[in-house]
Parts: structure tokens; C-alpha cells; sequence
């Protein structure tokens, strides 16, 4: 069966149908017009599944895909496979009918992916001595933490705020800042140096190093005070340094191939949203516009990017995003856009949420419809 035999096409296309069912879903629980037999807050609920539920999903389908590239091992396939994809579907469901079950049985049996996920992938990595890649499992296992303490806030055994999704935000912000930093520049000089072009990405050293040190030492202070000065000054120079990085990677000569500039403006998103977060750190921007830039803006963008780059080369396709899948990575600018403007400008909140939510459900939805038939179908040609 096509679906299991390789990890990006489960859980990419898991991934994408439950961003585009979450988000609705979510909205209409808060408004009241949907009664959830959850044990969570509408709200709760909406940015744990998407933390908890889509994120880790899309992780895995990149760790299940990438990491028998790094060890020459064979991929995890078919029952195997399966068995991962069904933990995790039981998550999803436990969450949902977390009334009817209890929140304790639905926290054991949703953190029990995540913890399958890591127990795979380091198994891997150990088996192959691969030690080069063993931070990858950083980022994965920091989820573990960060999606148990999400759960025992929610069930009122922590009193500690929102600790469990700045951890998560953290990790995932981490990842994407060394996994964008190989693939970026790297996918980068590949295009341009077949089109002729002299001017190429420069190579990982010292500001490279800089931006991976400044962004983890300053999402941790984050997650643990996200307010008072010393996070905002750690928040503000990875953001700077950050930016030099990109700016380092050529990103505007990519503007003819929507596969490559979205990565660039995902990647731009992280000092974008550390910056902002320096701003919340001291008072002087709400917090939940910052969260965004990171959530919907950086993580957004870049799995979504990430998926469908991933899609098409892995099923034997042109590396060639086309007009529905160019039109989810517009989508998904528009959701991050409004959503930090709708906390922001004071005025038509209503409106802008709206828009927001229309945008992401959009994106996924786009990228489910051109991507789907790919990840159902065997790989085409060699």
C-alpha cells in the first residue's frame, strides 16, 4: 500500500487535513455553536492540537523520510508504519472524547507518539553511529516535556502559565532554525548555480553558529520568563543575527520559483517573531501577536513548505510548486498577516480573525488537494 510505505505520506497528509479541520473546529467551539466532549478549553484545545497534534505530525513525516538518507538504513514501512500512524491518530481522538475518557488516560495515550517517535528515530541514529545528526532528537524530545506539562496545566496539577506551549514553540523554532539552515541556502545554490548564477548562498560558519546559540538561549529564557529585560535583549540579538543569516542566503534572487521563496520568507518569519517577542518581553506588544509570527508565520510556512517540497520530490514530481500549491503559501502569508493584525491595529478584530482563519484553512486545504494524490499513489518514474 502506497500511504505506508514511506513516513512522509501518512503523516504529510494527516498533517495537512488536520490543520485544515483543527482551525474551524476550534473557532466554533469557542463560539459556542459546537459542543466538544473534551476535557480542555475550546482554546486550549485549539493551540494543543495544533502544537501537539499538527506539528508533530509534520516532524514526523520528516525525521521518518530524512533520517534513513543520514543512517543508509532502511525506512520504517508498512505495519510498522502504520502502528506510528494509528498512535497517533489515537491521540487526536483520545483529546477529542477526553470527557467521555478522562484527561488522565487521554494525556497518557497522546504522549505516547511523540515518545514512539523519539524512540524510533533514536533508534535509528544509534544503530547507524550517525552521531553527527543526534541533535535532531532535541527538538522531538523537548516535545515529549512540553506536551506532558501542557497536559497537567490543563488539568490543573501545574499552576505554571502556558509553560508547556512556549517549550513547544521553542523546540519547534529551534528545529526549524537548524533543519532551514541546511535546506535553505543548500536547495538555494543548488537552483542558482544551474541557472548560471554567480552570486551563491554562503557557506554555515560563525553567523551561522551565532544564530543557532542567540535562538535557543533566547527562546529558553523565553520559555521559562517570558517577561523582563534580559529576555528581550537575548530575544532582540537572535533576531539580528538571525536576519544577517538570511540575508546571507541570496533569498531575493529565488523569486521566480515559489518553491524556494517561501522558504526564504518562512525563514524570515524567525527573526520576524523572535523580535516581536523581544517587544512583549517589555510591555510594548501584545503577546499573542508574537506567538503568531511564530506559529502561523514561521512554523506555518516553513512545514508547509518543507511538506510540499518533500511531496514532489519523493513521489518522482518536478520540483515545480504550480499554481494551487503557490496559492497556499500566499494563503498562509495572508492567515500569519491578519492574525497579528487583528491583536494589533485595535480595529476590525472580528474581520481580521475571520480572514485569518479563511486563509489557513485555504492553505491546507490547497495543499491537501494538489498533494494528496501524490502521497495515495505510487512513486512515478525511477
Amino acid at each position: 500500500m502506497a500511504l505506508f510505505s514511506y513516513g512522509f505520506r501518512p503523516f504529510f497528509l494527516f498533517a495537512g487535513l488536520w490543520a485544515a479541520v483543527v482551525l474551524p473546529v476550534s473557532i466554533a467551539a469557542i463560539f459556542g455553536w459546537v459542543d466538544l466532549p473534551t476535557a480542555m478549553a475550546p482554546a486550549s484545545w485549539h493551540a494543543h492540537e495544533l502544537l501537539f497534534g499538527y506539528a508533530p505530525a509534520v516532524v514526523a513525516g520528516f525525521l521518518l523520510t530524512t533520517v534513513p538518507n543520514w543512517t543508509g538504513r532502511p525506512p520504517l514501512r508498512g505495519w510498522g508504519l502504520a502502528g506510528l500512524a494509528g498512535i497517533w491518530l489515537a491521540g487526536r481522538v483520545a483529546l477529542g472524547g477526553s470527557d467521555w475518557i478522562g484527561a488522565g488516560a487521554a494525556a497518557v495515550i497522546d504522549c505516547g507518539f511523540l515518545a514512539a517517535l523519539v524512540a524510533v528515530t533514536l533508534r535509528e541514529i544509534v544503530a547507524a553511529k550517525n552521531w553527527r545528526n543526534l541533535p535532531v532528537i532535541a527538538a522531538p524530545a523537548l516535545l515529549v516535556v512540553a506536551n506532558a506539562l501542557d497536559h497537567a496545566a490543563n488539568m490543573g496539577v501545574t499552576q505554571v502559565d502556558a509553560i508547556g506551549q512556549r517549550l513547544a514553540i521553542a523546540g519547534l523554532v529551534a528545529l526549524l532554525t537548524l533543519i532551514g539552515g541546511r535546506v535553505v541556502p543548500s536547495f538555494t545554490r543548488n537552483w542558482l548555480a544551474y541557472r548560471g548564477v554567480k552570486r551563491l548562498p554562503a557557506k554555515f560558519g560563525l553567523i551561522d553558529r551565532a544564530a543557532i546559540a542567540l535562538t535557543v538561549a533566547a527562546l529558553g529564557a523565553w520559555a521559562f520568563e517570558p517577561f523582563g529585560a534580559t529576555t528581550s535583549v537575548l530575544l532582540f540579538a537572535a533576531a539580528a543575527v538571525q536576519a544577517v543569516r538570511l540575508a546571507r542566503w541570496q533569498g531575493w534572487q529565488t523569486l521566480a520559483e515559489p518553491l524556494l521563496w517561501v522558504l526564504h520568507v518562512g525563514y524570515l518569519w524567525i527573526p520576524l517573531g523572535l523580535a516581536m517577542l523581544g517587544a512583549a518581553a517589555t510591555g510594548d506588544l501584545a503577546p499573542a501577536a508574537a506567538n503568531h509570527a511564530l506559529t502561523i508565520g514561521a512554523i506555518g510556512t516553513m512545514t508547509l513548505a518543507i511538506m510540499t517540497r518533500a511531496t514532489l520530490g519523493h513521489t518522482g514530481r518536478e520540483l515545480v510548486a504550480g499554481r494551487v500549491l503557490t496559492v497556499a503559501f500566499l494563503l498562509i502569508q495572508i492567515a500569519a498577516v491578519a492574525r497579528i493584525a487583528a491583536t494589533t491595529l485595535g480595529f476590525g478584530y472580528d474581520l481580521l480573525l475571520a480572514l485569518a482563519a479563511i486563509a489557513w484553512v485555504g492553505a491546507y486545504l490547497a495543499f491537501v488537494w494538489a498533494c494528496a494524490p501524490m502521497l495515495l499513489r505510487p512513486r512515478v518514474g525511477p
